[in-house]
């Protein structure tokens, strides 16, 4: 019996394998892709109830990864990869009833990590403490300027509203808050817009991956529920682009019947191409009759869509299945066991392309698109 049901195993096993080939075999030229889990070294960042840090709000010190790491944004300086991640402690319980902070992990090969003790990104006792306290700092995205400026955009959640935010920094250690994206922009009028996950357009130059700006200005994809675009000229202050009714101009949105038909979220900086601008994006299933039944109701799972250079608010392509679900142990169980990968970092690193990702915001994983394999 053991041995029959060895062999029916082996068979799912090479049917699940060819079908995600033919699966990869299918990404369009302008897609990016396929993207592999390397054999035995994922997750690469797990929580740590051993590293203490002394939280200047609480005035205790705390095991501030002991809860769950996941969320990842990355970046290379110096010939290395460096992945802040997303770290909850275990002061609540439930997802968003906790405190996350950003911790800082580098590595030589994109593979294995050598994590700081402490955090680098937290709430504290400064002007953006009434934004991100009790709830914390999230889901960061990172990119960096031709001088070496890094520019992320990260969730500030006090537990009331979530808001898309700015940090800048020179050394990836010291960072300078500067406070809600859209404070400024339209007299403030979305301030206290409820909205995340900023996605600012780079492009390689000599084989680095560097902000650049469209049609004369810095442009990023953001949002959750949907995608929309918004404009900067000092990577600080943003303004949301608006339709002719001056609401929201909501460029993407989820598909009845689709994987993303619950949300569209913005994923890794986007990156500019030959075909256009190219974004990797996050999509969560719905629950019910008008989710996509090939996978798992509420699985989140990552998609393509590709704009028009010239025009970024126009969708040239869209991926109509995800490039990448979840498929191991790690990505099906702990906080969201219906299942997620949720991609945020993407760094280009000895001419490959790493992709970081959280497992079902439990821990954080790699995949790697080697472009001479395609």
């Amino acid at each position: 019996m053991n041995s029959f049901f060895r062999r029916i195993t082996g068979v799912w096993v090479l049917i699940a394998l060819a079908f995600s080939a033919m699966a990869q075999q299918q990404l369009p030229q302008w897609a990016l892709g396929p993207f592999i889990r390397p054999a035995g070294v994922n997750p690469v960042i797990v929580p740590d109830t051993q590293t203490l840090f002394f939280d200047p709000m609480s005035r205790k010190n705390l095991a501030w990864e002991a809860g769950d790491v996941f969320n990842p944004a990355a970046v290379v300086r110096s010939n290395k990869i460096y992945v802040l991640y997303r770290a909850e402690d275990r002061s609540g319980m439930g997802i968003g009833k906790r405190t996350s902070r950003l911790g800082l992990a580098e590595s030589h090969n994109g593979i294995a990590m050598k994590k700081s003790p402490v955090p680098v990104f937290y709430p504290a006792e400064d002007n953006q403490k009434d934004n991100e306290w009790p709830g914390g700092c999230e889901d960061p995205r990172i990119a960096v300027t031709a001088e070496g400026l890094y520019v992320m955009l990260y969730t500030q959640w006090n537990r009331k509203v979530a808001r898309l935010a700015v940090a800048t920094s020179r050394d990836l250690v010291n960072w300078t808050k500067h406070g809600p994206a859209f404070a400024k922009a339209y007299d403030g009028k979305f301030k206290d817009m409820f909205c995340k996950s900023g996605s600012v357009v780079t492009k390689l130059e000599k084989g680095k991956q560097v902000i650049t700006r469209i049609n004369g200005k810095y442009m990023m994809y953001w949002g959750e529920r949907f995608m929309n675009i918004a404009t900067s000229d000092d990577l600080v202050n943003w303004a949301p682009t608006l339709d002719k009714e001056g609401k929201l101009d909501m460029i993407v949105k989820p598909r009845n019947g689709h994987f993303d038909s619950d949300l569209t979220e913005c994923g890794p900086p986007a990156l500019v191409t030959d075909k256009g601008i190219l974004l990797l994006y996050n999509g969560k299933n719905k629950g019910n009759k008008d989710r996509d039944t090939n996978y798992t109701a509420n699985t989140y799972a990552a998609g393509q869509v590709l704009f028009d250079l010239k025009d970024p608010s126009k969708v040239i392509s869209r991926l109509d299945q995800p490039f990448f679900v979840p498929t191991e142990p790690f990505e099906k169980s702990g906080q969201y066991p219906a299942g997620t990968v949720f991609i945020e970092g993407l760094v280009y690193f000895k001419n490959k392309w790493f992709l970081y990702y959280g497992c079902a915001d439990s821990r954080v994983g790699v995949a790697v698109f080697d472009p001479h394999t395609r």
